[in-house]
């Protein structure tokens, strides 16, 4: 796996590190998740499922689970590298679930950068064949703090489909609940899914250049707050792009690895809501996070930047900034 694929996870292992400081003062709030057929009056509260609701809704037969898992491992060099979490979901997973690669069949192969965007319509085919259709309910899970399921839920968004939820807690809160796994592969029937792309969800390095000193832009920043402040560099050069604000992807969950209840993430979260919000982190992962709860906030106008760092700081011609020591 490239090293640009291991500088990505690098920043993933080091947020969860970042993290564990971040959730220690975190106190228990009653749990307002609700089902995609939910009333509750939390913002877009379909978004997000618990393992109880999924439970009682496996056997829907428009109800289409997908594990979204990639895996961190070390490298022979002391680094780190990103492969697909397939093994993990062979060995077990949410019964009846399918899974959705995102180091193969949904991202770019050809792109120069990690887990780049491919086209609408060779997305919506990738989705088609594990059984995702037009009138189908998506129900997206991963094993590492929900950024890969994001990054598929706002992919999905992109392409133009809304049915879909991320199980909050992912496949943690699953097994702590001691729900059954299972090792039998999907068998579910290919569907049509139909094309209808919003490319006012993806931003480019041409806007976000734009944005810069642009009161009617917010960009955010998901990248631990150490590399924000320019304390450390993982894609060649240290700090933000100017006027960014820091909302450190991983600290939008709690300890239990589930996000954090409402009240509190609209504290952590300062932009205008009607205002056009870019977020960026490293390669669009967990920028996607940032984005999931934004748009569950009521954020009108959110787009992610995919490139991210990895193009961002690669050009000198870009600029960027860091805090005062």
């Amino acid at each position: 796996m490239s090293t640009r694929h291991s500088r990505v996870m690098l920043l993933t292992l080091i947020a969860f590190s970042a993290l564990s400081t971040a959730c220690a003062s975190s106190t228990s709030q009653p749990d307002t998740r609700a089902g995609l057929d939910s009333e509750q009056p939390t913002p877009l509260a379909e978004t997000l499922v618990t393992a109880e609701w999924l439970s009682q809704h496996l056997d829907d037969p428009d109800l289409v689970v997908l594990d979204c898992t990639v895996r961190v491992e070390p490298d022979q060099a002391g680094g780190f590298r990103t492969v697909s979490g397939r093994a993990g979901y062979d060995s077990g997973h949410i019964p009846s679930a399918g899974f959705a690669d995102l180091t193969a069949d949904l991202a770019d192969g050809n792109s120069p950068l990690g887990f780049a965007l491919p086209t609408p319509e060779r997305f919506c085919a990738a989705m088609g064949a594990l059984g995702v259709g037009d009138d189908s309910r998506v129900v997206l899970y991963d094993a590492n703090h929900s950024v890969w399921a994001a990054r598929v839920w706002w992919m999905l968004r992109w392409a133009g489909f809304d049915r879909a939820a991320l199980l909050d807690g992912g496949l943690g809160a699953w097994t702590a609940e001691g729900r059954p796994l299972s090792s039998e592969p999907a068998t579910r029937p290919a569907k049509h899914l139909t094309p209808a792309p919003r490319p006012e969800l993806i931003a480019n390095r041409e806007e976000v250049l734009a944005s810069i000193g642009n009161s009617t832009v917010c960009l955010v920043d998901a990248m631990p707050e150490p590399h924000y402040r320019g304390a450390m560099a993982m894609y060649g050069r240290p700090g933000h792009i100017p006027g960014a604000s820091n909302v450190p992807a991983l600290a939008l969950l709690d300890e239990s690895g589930r996000y954090r209840p409402h009240d509190e993430l609209a504290a952590m979260n300062h932009c205008d809501r009607d205002a056009r919000a870019i977020t960026y982190c490293g390669g669009g992962i967990a920028a996607s996070s940032n984005a999931f709860v934004m748009t569950r906030l009521g954020f009108a106008d959110v787009a992610v930047y995919m490139a991210s760092l990895e193009e961002w700081a690669a050009d000198p011609a870009n600029p960027m900034e860091v805090d005062s020591p």
